[in-house]
């Protein structure tokens, strides 16, 4: 932490445990020549065992003191700098087989994640530090509570497996939330069976934007009565009750 104060607006907290650290990185598990890009890499807890695993390390960060911090300490060819916000930044031009790593910032992680999902084809996998409760919404079971768009949309592109807990006071500052480690595997494209995933996303934003009203009334000039009968759908049920293989029958049906 030294010489830098955490900065609010992008969301900075440093980690600090090197239980978590090392439990992050066993669980990551890199090699030598695999293409690793840690976004947000803060005061570099995590890219510095990276770095000893790896023989070079694609960062993403969007402060420059930061910035400035890192290319003092690391040689180019070791670390490549992307300055930026990761929210903007095409991952596709770094390559394929990406394994990206990344404390996410917590303002922004649900549009993050949403970004980060469109290079699935270009990604082997993914490991991110979250807030506990964005973790429990990824992976959430239909008929749950914290079963919504976020659930429907990443499970339906990735397979996903809540790996570590972290206390608050991991982090410096510590937040005033609990945050937890997760693992995202992009499925592989013969199992993205959605005809159009433009319409996958328009028919689960319809569904969840008023999440405790009856699919005939969330889906109401998406889907009719008709549609419903056509699917096998009960109209009655909540948008919580449909799993992600319902929503792709609907989107397919719309899109024939």
């Amino acid at each position: 932490m030294k010489g830098h104060v955490a900065r609010k607006r992008f969301g900075q907290n440093f980690l600090i445990d090197r239980g978590i650290i090392g439990a992050i990185v066993s669980a990551i598990d890199p090699k030598r020549n695999d293409t690793v890009v840690e976004i947000g890499p803060g005061l570099g807890a995590i890219t510095i065992p990276l770095l000893e695993r790896v023989d070079r390390l694609h960062v993403v960060e969007i402060d420059r003191d930061l910035i400035a911090r890192l290319k003092k300490q690391h040689a180019p060819e070791r670390l490549s700098i992307h300055e930026g916000d990761a929210l903007a930044f095409d991952f596709a031009s770094i390559g394929s087989d990406l394994r990206l790593v990344g404390n996410l910032p917590y303002n922004i992680s649900t549009p993050l994640l949403f970004h980060l999902a469109c290079y699935g084809q270009q990604v082997r996998d993914m490991h991110f530090m979250l807030q506990k409760e964005v973790v429990e919404r990824m992976v959430a079971e239909p008929g749950n509570a914290d079963y919504g768009r976020l659930s429907v949309m990443l499970q339906y592109s990735f397979w996903l497996e809540w790996l570590i807990d972290v206390p608050p006071e991991s982090f410096d500052p510590p937040p005033k939330v609990d945050s937890a480690v997760v693992r995202l595997i992009p499925k592989p494209l013969e199992a993205l069976t959605a005809r159009s995933p433009a319409m996958l996303e328009k028919v689960v934003q319809a569904a969840f934007a008023q999440r405790r009203k009856m699919l005939r009334n969330t889906l109401k000039g998406v889907l009719d009565e008709a549609g419903f009968a056509a699917l096998s759908i009960a109209p009655t049920l909540r948008p919580e009750d449909l799993p992600v293989e319902d929503y792709v029958r609907i989107a397919n049906y719309l899109t024939r």
